[in-house]
């Protein structure tokens, strides 16, 4: 309990990077845009313009990404209808949120048959829960981002990312179950799992044999059958079989770098994160009187699609250390434009590509 407590207060401690004072103006291959409080996780609306943005601070909360305009928005809980409690589908959920609170990690959207689209969010701001949204399109073509429920964590079991199977399951990971530590997965030894809500169940259960050392980014696959989970202290990718017990199918060692979030970039899956063994901080993260270190120093970063099929590597981008961004975390392609989310710094990055 202790150290899981000592992780917490880490992980959600409301630092910035060290160039947050410095403005946003753009630094080596980086164009900057400030005020996205640590934008952990991205999501993009299908067919538009528009970027989810998830706040991973105190009062972060959600912000809606304009690409075109470059302009974030925050979603409040206050607008007309942003709040539409659908309590007979969410009946375990105690109400809405407090916006002012939100503090929100990882993010999911799924197509619904009706054309909107249901979002999913890591909450840590007020209550460990999994958050439920709709997203719609309005007639100018901006989105109406509707919270309607949420699906409370277990004791002790704050949520990393989230996803969920075409049939209605969600699975969300937790980076450290109580008993171990930060330190533990930098280690190499299983801290983490991975949590189910099923459609009809009434609270999450833990699937068995999904323990990695740092259980991170999570996504499903289509089929129903399989889903991959990023194991942060071996910066790899892991698949998993489906069933009472999952069964692990590969483990796919990321080229050096530590994956963090993990999206599906058609038929592949994106992963961004700092970079292993950064020169400029001394090397590999290191552990210092049992406490693992928090990675202030900038660290370069990767972007890369993993192929699940042939477990092929292929690199998007890549730098050196950047003064005006760090804690790369996920990776967003629109067009011909790389953005990157971060859950470190006050500010989201974009860059162009070839």
């Amino acid at each position: 309990m202790k150290s899981l407590g000592i992780w917490f207060a880490l992980l959600l401690a409301p630092y910035l990077d060290g160039a947050a004072a410095a403005g946003c103006e753009p630094v080596g291959s980086l164009d900057l845009l400030c005020g996205a409080a640590q934008p952990e996780d991205l999501a993009r609306i299908p067919d538009t313009h528009w970027v989810l943005v998830s706040g991973f601070s105190p009062g972060g909360g959600l912000k809606l990404l304009d690409t075109r305009e470059r302009q974030l928005r925050r979603w409040s809980g206050i607008r007309p209808g942003e709040v539409a409690f659908d309590a007979a589908r969410y009946p375990q959920c105690p109400g809405a949120p407090d916006g002012a609170l939100l503090n929100l990690q990882g993010l999911h959207l799924r197509a619904s048959r009706d054309g909107s689209h249901m979002l999913l969010a890591s909450n840590h701001g007020g209550r460990e829960a999994i958050e439920v949204f709709t997203v719609r399109l309005e007639g100018d073509g901006s989105p109406l981002v509707t919270w309607v429920g949420c699906l409370p964590l277990p004791a002790d079991m704050p949520a990393n990312a989230v996803t969920s199977f075409p049939d209605g399951t969600v699975l969300a990971t937790v980076l450290v179950t109580p008993g171990h530590s930060m330190a533990d997965y930098v280690r190499g030894h299983d801290t983490g799992a991975v949590l189910e809500w099923p459609p009809g169940a009434t609270s999450f259960r833990r699937v068995a044999g999904t323990e990695l050392p740092g259980n991170n980014g999570i996504e499903a696959d289509p089929d129903n059958i399989h889903f991959y989970v990023v194991a942060f202290g071996r910066h790899a990718i892991v698949g998993f079989e489906r069933g009472k017990r999952a069964r692990k199918v590969f483990e796919a060692v990321a080229p050096a770098f530590m994956p963090d979030n993990i999206h599906w970039d058609g038929r592949e899956l994106i992963a961004a994160g700092m970079q292993h063994d950064e020169p400029a901080c001394g090397g590999l993260r290191k552990v210092i009187d049992g406490v693992a270190e928090r990675m202030d120093c900038h660290r370069g970063y990767t972007v890369s699609l993993l192929d699940p099929t042939s477990l092929r590597w292929r690199v998007v981008a890549y730098d050196v250390p950047n003064p005006g961004f760090n804690g790369a975390s996920t990776g967003l392609r629109i067009g011909k434009t790389l953005w990157l989310g971060s859950y470190q710094s006050d500010r989201l990055a974009s860059r162009p590509l070839p």
